[in-house]
């Protein structure tokens, strides 16, 4: 049996301008029909990656396949395997929707009846056919969003490239790309994304790699990455001081509240740990706990000592 090829296959790749290094030798492989979150602050490289992969822009060194192609020596097949939504709206604000989609289709040669075929039912699919025939200099931050998406699809491409899809949309609208995104990848797109979004990557993201000084510090699945960082715990609460007073005599590095009558126990998160915990706990004395796991915030931190959102004001050059 013929193995599959991965949809991203990325091995030493590296970029610099002038002195500074935006990459330094990233190896990144994305299987098709999964999404692959790219996290990290503003100028780790993110956008650099994107431009890369996507034949923007051009390495310095590293060997990249997209789709199945080497992207300096088959660009061509590159771009007409993918799809790309960019930071900033691709979007031409004085024609209407249907007309931006329209253009798209005529972009990429489709076929006239082809053409309408796939505008129609984008508009439908994008929730955009009310707004269809208005000006998209009138549609909302979520509607031009979701515009941008759907002339992203015309072409049905199998690998799209999100960078930061969301920036700016307000909650339900980032739900509503979210349910897109999942769409697509259950019939079988591969999707890299890059956010900052921490819960965006949790919600989306089969895999996750965290970009840091240009290189992938950390790759794994969303628990993967939070069980390798301190951050989570589970407290639990009694019926009175004694209770507390004794489990906490038995768990020296946890932290109680004599007021509240809360004891909070550092823990890895594991089914194993809260046995243990348990086992050693008096039943008649525990009123209730709650477990909490680190998050990808605790991830964030422990990796980049920082929030994802700190970050220098360009990318790869620092503030």
């Amino acid at each position: 049996m013929t193995a599959i090829r991965p949809a991203i296959e990325v091995s030493g790749l590296t970029k610099s301008y002038g002195q500074h290094a935006v990459l330094n030798g990233v190896d990144l492989t994305v299987p098709q029909g999964s999404v692959y979150a790219l996290l990290g602050p503003n100028g780790a490289g993110k956008t650099t990656i994107v431009n890369i992969l996507s034949t923007l822009l051009a390495p310095d060194g590293g060997e990249i396949r997209v789709g199945g192609f080497d992207i300096r020596r088959e660009p061509a097949g590159v771009r007409a395997a993918i799809g790309v939504t960019g930071q900033f709206s691709a979007i031409d604000e004085l024609l209407t929707g249907r007309e931006n989609l329209r253009l798209m289709a005529e972009l990429a040669h489709l076929e006239r009846a082809t053409a309408t075929a796939a505008v129609t039912v984008l508009l439908e699919r994008f929730d955009l056919v009310a707004a269809a025939d208005r000006r998209a200099q009138t549609y909302s931050g979520g509607m031009k969003r979701r515009l941008d998406l759907a002339m992203t699809l015309i072409t049905r491409p199998r690998l799209i490239f999100l960078d930061e899809p969301t920036a700016g949309l307000d909650p339900r609208s980032r739900r509503d790309l979210w349910a897109i995104v999942r769409e697509q990848v259950a019939d079988g797109v591969t999707v890299l994304l890059t956010t900052q979004y921490l819960d965006e990557a949790d919600q989306l993201a089969d895999r996750i790699g965290v970009l840091d000084g240009g290189r992938l510090v950390a790759e794994g699945t969303a628990a993967e990455l939070k069980r390798r960082v301190p951050g989570g715990h589970v407290t639990v609460q009694f019926t009175d001081a004694a209770g507390l007073a004794a489990a906490a005599a038995a768990h020296p590095r946890a932290s109680s509240n004599v007021e509240a009558l809360t004891l909070q126990v550092p823990g890895d998160g594991s089914v194993a740990g809260l046995r243990r915990l348990l086992a050693g706990l008096d039943d008649d004395t525990v009123a209730g706990l709650t477990v909490q796991s680190a998050d990808l915030d605790d991830v964030f931190l422990a990796l980049t000592g920082r929030t994802a959102a700190a970050a220098p004001t360009a990318e790869g050059i620092p503030a």
